[in-house]
């Protein structure tokens, strides 16, 4: 695969998974500096204008 430019990186597309599910892909140098692992719990909270995605604490 092609490297992308440093302003596409962030540009991402929702794949249908399932009847009634949607994914994202996240940058793995967000990842990565964020310390998330594999099925690691998150938050999704919608708020004007778009979606919050937070680590899930306790």
């Amino acid at each position: 695969m092609a490297n992308k430019k440093a302003e596409e990186r962030g540009i991402r597309k929702l794949t249908k998974i399932g009847k009634k599910s949607v994914g994202l892909t996240l940058p793995i140098e967000l990842v990565r500096e964020l310390k998330w692992r594999e099925k690691q719990k998150v938050v999704v909270k919608r708020v004007k204008g778009g979606l919050v995605i937070r680590d899930w604490r306790k």
